[in-house]
């Protein structure tokens, strides 16, 4: 998750919660600012990849923010507006926000509009997985082994994302937990199991002796590309 992120609202314990949702997801680079002017100067110095905007902020609040962004730049803007405010919500998409949320929002809604927005405007160049005994389109959710278009479900398309995001690595088993389930994952490591046991048998030649796809015994899983040592 190299995407650098701008977070910006004048309420100091809603920054603490956004920044632990995002780095709990694996974001790295945030950027948090209280006021509008503090968003604009560091905007301006860091180039951020995204900002997720509060609207109602004293002084120069999210619409002028926004405003001022959009003279110059289209760099992807998420609001955040208060629960029933469609006047917000309209204004914003008006002065070119590409999304807004609601307060108070799930943390997984969050990272899933997150994650769509940023697809879209740093759209992937290759989405194509080249493992062992397989090719996995990430695209279309779908395992091409020999000849065959074997399907993935949502989850398992979720855990191959995280692992292929961390390729050659070691993926922790609360991670990849974390990442299909949101923060609330503990007691999923045995379903969990069975999702790498499926996926293993839709990518590996033989399932039983993983070349691609390997535990890491007591810590989690290595996603290996092919001509990767096992």
């Amino acid at each position: 998750m190299d995407h650098k992120i701008l977070l910006v609202d004048d309420d100091r314990d809603l920054l603490e919660m956004l920044c632990s949702i995002f780095r709990r997801a694996g974001y790295a680079e945030l950027l948090t600012a209280s006021s509008g002017g503090e968003a604009l100067r560091i905007w301006r110095e860091q180039n951020p990849d995204l900002l997720i905007l509060d609207v109602r902020m004293p002084g120069m609040d999210g619409f002028a923010v926004l405003r001022e962004i959009r003279r110059v730049s289209r760099v992807p803007v998420l609001m955040l507006t208060a629960r029933g405010e469609a006047e917000d919500r309209v204004a914003g998409l008006e002065l070119g926000a590409d999304d807004y949320l609601s307060k108070p929002f799930l943390p997984k809604e969050l990272l899933l509009r997150v994650r769509a927005i940023l697809h879209r405007a740093y759209p992937e160049p290759n989405r194509r997985v080249e493992l062992a005994a397989s090719t996995v389109d990430l695209e279309k959710a779908e395992v091409c082994r020999g000849g065959e278009r074997i399907p993935l479900t949502a989850k398992e398309l979720q855990l191959l994302e995280k692992l292929y995001e961390n390729a050659g690595r070691i993926v922790t088993t609360g991670a990849l937990c974390s990442a299909v389930c949101g923060e609330f994952w503990q007691g999923y490591e045995s379903t969990l199991s069975t999702h790498i046991r499926h996926l293993r048998e839709k990518i590996e030649a033989n399932p039983s002796r993983p070349v691609s796809l390997v535990t890491a015994k007591g810590l989690g899983y290595r996603l290996n590309l092919k001509g990767a040592k096992p």
